[in-house]
């Protein structure tokens, strides 16, 4: 039990450091992207500085986060058991998102490189509703291990569904205010 507890503490801090990598990366995309706007002046002062920033983020805490979640995690179900696994559905949704959220993960790693060579095409406002990818998979994984089989996956879906409206509604109105209209 005494393992458990501690794969769980880690797979915590593992997946808050994971998360919090994510919504600093997607702010630096962000960033970026607007830098590669400005005059050669700023843009090459900027450009280069938010590349190494992208890189040590995603390198140094991303990565090594990622590892220990799933290292953590399937460690707690190794130890907790096949036939545990199988009677507890909620786990096998969570698994499959993870499995999205590592793919958002590396498709993180090719924005990175697309930006370094200028080959990346999306706008600002594009990464500011790309930067809200992983508020949804965070809300559907936590809610899944909070409520665990008790879940409602009709309320669940709903509620992504109003939470990603709002998610949009919000960063219309924020481009808004930005842009002064």
């Amino acid at each position: 039990m005494e393992t458990i507890i501690l794969l769980k503490t880690i797979h915590i801090i593992g997946f808050v450091s994971w998360f919090a990598a994510m919504f600093y990366l997607g702010r630096i995309f962000v960033y970026h992207r607007e830098a590669l706007s400005m005059p050669a002046s700023a843009r090459d002062v900027l450009v280069p500085q938010y590349q190494l920033m992208e890189n040590r983020v995603y390198k140094i805490i991303m990565n090594p986060a990622m590892m220990i979640t799933w290292t953590c995690g399937l460690g707690m179900i190794a130890l907790y058991g096949m036939e545990w696994l199988k009677g507890n559905h909620w786990l096998h949704a969570k698994i499959l998102l993870l499995v999205g959220l590592t793919i958002f993960h590396l498709y993180s790693k090719g924005v990175i490189r697309k930006l370094g060579d200028g080959s990346f095409q999306m706008n600002s406002f594009q990464f500011r509703l790309l930067n809200e990818v992983p508020t949804v998979f965070l809300i559907l994984i936590t809610s899944l291990g909070v409520y665990k089989n008790t879940v409602n996956y009709g309320i669940l879906v709903g509620s992504i569904i109003g939470i990603i409206g709002l998610l949009y509604a919000f960063t219309v109105l924020y481009r808004k205010i930005r842009e002064g209209k």
